[in-house]
């Protein structure tokens, strides 16, 4: 028997041919992954959504299983989406690259098209990010495991796609896919009032989608018979100005109510305060800011004019946006429901900075974008870890709780500072650039400058009181200690990395901001010049 076994010389042998046989593939595949015919883009939109159907034939029982491949598949997500960007994108081109583009049907004359620029490629990179930390915040969440997790990942796809289309008609069938999927994540794993939020949050939005179709189709079939849906092709494409107002105020519904701006924002307090924390996180970290790119890529890049009439109002709108949320937050009982105002006051130096119509408050609105993608997404889950712990939602029913979870304490005071734009945190870099941006506005008169950038600072010094008074009513007193039904124990490794993952690019980003602003600065001049010379 030992005699009839291959020796070394043969093995080899056996191997050098081998490799040499199928050196040609070898190289095809090298060839492949390391230059920009691969379809990245594709694969990184497809993956999530094909591998959540996957998850339906995983046993019923496999909650453990269920879990660890969502988390990494999301992990896997995340690390092919960073490697494809740094490898195969360059920065200071401010083109679209990595471009795909497919004829998906032939008798509709409807194209895959998928590309990147330094505007889509921030909001992508918090998609993957708030999302796997998200699915991992998910953990204890153990009913219906498989279609939760499920839901998450279509959300990934829908997210993804948003940022990556560069076709109309498939920016808006990416903009519905992750409707569905927040409406069940709401309505079956939300709180008491579920059905009612969901409810009303579908209303909203697929009621807002009206108006997003009604755009794509009016400027997608304007002046020929076939449908020009192209991107790359409408941005150079003219419009008579009643008509081009006509699809910017169509747009605009659509994108005011994702981002949201006043007075179409009322889905979001109930959307927050009934949805389960890691919904939460998804939806202020990614949904919202789904609304603001939106804004900047239709209505700026592609309605110029239009865009230069409505910018005076939309400064006006952000303004009240600011100083209405930050008042009203105060108010508000439910832990999740403050945060929620907070929310929609700091979408307002979004907005702001859009209108700014100026390369510093575009980009200090970019900024803001991902900046607030992080704190929104921190505070939705360390309210809802501290649910875990107490059962309390309403703050006057808190107290006392720095003392027995000081570790959450401690996140949680931290990521507080950053939403009220400490120096040194993301957020305050964000505000300040977008202050900048209103006073180098060559748009407005300098008495208007100084009237909103005053205006604005009221706002800014409403922020920091409806903070610190919710920690005061949270960590501070006796009341949690003579609560019944209460149990309490610090935040575990799990959370704790939650936690630690989203502060260290908060801090991060507050301490050099060129992070985010070397992938922007070159699409901003580049919009900002197009926007100047037509």
């Amino acid at each position: 028997m030992i005699s009839f076994l291959p020796t070394k010389t043969r093995v080899r042998k056996h191997i050098f041919l081998f490799l040499f046989s199928n050196m040609g593939f070898l190289v095809q595949v090298y060839l492949v992954f390391t230059t920009n015919y691969f379809p990245w883009l594709t694969i990184v939109v497809v993956l999530p959504i094909f591998a959540g159907f996957l998850l339906f034939f995983f046993p019923h029982r496999g909650n453990k299983v269920i879990r660890w491949y969502t988390i990494c598949i999301c992990v896997f997500e995340l690390l092919l989406t960073t490697y494809a960007f740094c490898y195969h994108f360059e920065l200071d081109d401010p083109l679209i690259q990595l471009t795909e583009d497919y004829k998906w049907i032939h008798f509709f004359d409807f194209y895959w098209r998928l590309g990147i620029d330094g505007l889509s490629m921030g909001p992508i990179l918090l998609t993957g990010f708030i999302t796997t930390l998200a699915t991992l915040a998910a953990w204890p969440v153990t009913r219906d495991s498989r279609l939760f997790n499920f839901l998450m990942l279509a959300m990934y796809s829908g997210q993804i796609g948003s940022f990556s289309a560069r076709d109309l008609l498939l920016f808006f069938i990416m903009w519905e896919l992750e409707l569905i999927p927040v409406y069940l994540l709401l309505s079956m794993w939300g709180g008491k009032k579920r059905l009612y939020s969901a409810t009303k949050f579908i209303l909203y939005t697929a009621g807002s989608s009206v108006f997003l179709l009604m755009g794509v189709l009016g400027i997608g079939l304007y002046g020929s018979n076939e449908p020009t849906l192209n991107f790359e092709t409408l941005a150079n494409q003219s419009y008579p100005v009643a008509l081009e107002i006509i699809f910017y105020i169509g747009f605009l519904i659509a994108f005011a109510v994702k981002s949201p701006i006043i007075p179409l924002h009322t889905w979001l307090p109930d959307t927050h305060g009934e949805a389960h924390y890691s919904t939460c996180m998804l939806l202020a970290g990614i949904l919202l800011k789904m609304g603001a790119y939106g804004l900047v890529r239709i209505n700026m890049e592609l309605l110029p004019y239009a865009h230069s009439i409505f910018s005076p109002w939309l400064m006006i709108v952000g303004i009240i946006q600011i100083i209405y949320a930050a008042s009203t937050s105060p108010g508000q009982r439910n832990l999740k429901k403050r945060i929620a105002y907070s929310s929609v006051s700091h979408m307002g130096f979004i907005i702001i900075g859009i209108g700014s119509i100026s390369d510093m408050g575009l980009n200090g609105a970019i900024l803001q974008i991902i900046s607030h993608g992080f704190i929104g997404a921190a505070l939705f889950f360390l309210a809802g870890t501290s649910y875990d712990r107490i059962r309390l939602v309403y703050l006057d029913e808190m107290g006392g709780m720095a003392i027995p979870i000081q570790k959450i304490f401690t996140t949680f005071s931290i990521l507080s500072m950053a939403s009220l734009a400490l120096p040194g945190m993301s957020g305050f870099v964000a505000e300040l650039i977008v202050f900048f941006g209103i006073i180098i506005s060559p748009k407005y008169l300098l008495m208007t400058k100084i009237l909103i950038t005053l205006v604005m600072a009221i706002g800014m010094i409403l922020t920091p009181i409806y903070l610190l008074s919710m920690l005061r009513q949270m960590f501070y007193g006796y009341k949690l200690f003579n609560a019944q039904n209460s149990y309490s124990f610090d935040s575990g490794p799990r959370e704790l990395f939650v936690a630690i993952s989203i502060l260290l690019p908060v801090i991060g980003i507050g301490i050099y901001p060129d992070f985010v602003f070397s992938l922007s600065v070159d699409k901003v001049e580049a919009i900002l010049y197009n926007y100047f010379s037509r």
